[in-house]
């Protein structure tokens, strides 16, 4: 991996997070398409894909600082919805948690393939287009719910149903902002939500990934690489999550079904015509576990 391999996985980590499109696909399928992972770096490469992801976190806690500073003063007993937010977003967390735990190489071994992740992106578009036509004939009324109104067995739902996004190529964004407006949130709430609700998730796992495979990742790629899809991860999850906040309010999740429908066809024609392979079993590495699996 160079530099400039370096500054695009940041920039699709970035872009792909907190859309609803699945940043884990894209970033298997792109470093599929530049090389990178083969010749036994296939969990250095793993790692560093789910270490930039601290780039997407540092975006969201500077354009949802407000939120993080109301739960900090709720820890101090300063704010009640701080608390009652924060206690929600731990809620919600917790299955994730302990799916990951328990079920870590299970999907590692079976789902981090090319074709489950199409498979995913296929499914994943149906249903939005499924959703989006379902609300276009039964239009959500005006009284829906605002942050201020989520109780823990919401957010308990929603924290279900971010499991579902461990299948790499499913969205951990899709399934917590759909989860969002299922149990009676305004889109913008459920957006805000998902994002915030990302930090928690996607911190843990960079923070077990850097632990475990940073001395390894750093050994293979070397920081300025590191520290390049950092930045790039930052700049670009930065404006994509201000456009998507304002791009769903007027038009919906409509176009990211169709988008994920059409790279799902892309894709699968790439693999069927050998322009894109999966990475071969990785050469054992002495006393290295497979690397967790980062958001799907």
């Amino acid at each position: 991996m160079n530099i400039l391999q370096a500054l695009i996985l940041g920039i699709v980590e970035g872009i792909t997070e907190y859309l609803p499109v699945s940043s884990t696909g894209h970033l298997i399928v792109t470093q599929r398409l530049m090389g990178i992972g083969f010749n036994g770096e296939k969990e250095a490469a793993d790692a560093f894909a789910i270490c930039i992801q601290g780039g997407a976190i540092a975006a969201v806690l500077g354009l949802y600082f407000k939120h993080v500073w109301q739960m900090f003063l709720g820890l101090l007993g300063k704010s009640p919805d701080g608390l009652k937010m924060l206690v929600n977003l731990v809620v919600a967390f917790l299955p994730a948690a302990v799916s990951a735990l328990t079920l870590e190489k299970v999907i590692k071994h079976h789902l981090f393939g090319l074709y489950p992740i199409i498979f995913a992106w296929l499914v994943g578009g149906v249903l939005i287009l499924l959703l989006c036509h379902r609300n276009k004939k039964n239009p959500r009324p005006e009284n829906i719910k605002t942050l201020a109104d989520l109780t823990w067995r919401m957010a308990l739902l929603i924290g279900l149903l971010q499991c579902v996004a461990m299948w790499p190529g499913t969205s951990r964004s899709l399934m917590t902002i759909a989860a969002g407006i299922l149990v009676g949130l305004r889109t913008k709430d459920a957006v805000e939500f998902s994002f915030l609700l990302g930090v928690l998730t996607l911190s843990a796992a960079t923070a077990k990934d850097a632990v475990e495979y940073g001395p390894m990742m750093l050994d293979v790629f070397g920081p300025a690489k590191l520290l390049a899809g950092f930045a790039a991860a930052a700049v670009s999850a930065a404006l994509a999550v201000k456009w998507l906040v304002a791009y769903l309010q007027k038009h919906g999740m409509q176009v990211f079904g169709w988008y994920r429908i059409a790279v799902a066809l892309v894709v699968a024609l790439l693999v069927w015509n050998g322009v894109i392979r999966d990475v071969p079993e990785p050469v054992a590495m002495p006393h290295v576990a497979a690397p967790p699996a980062g958001e799907g």
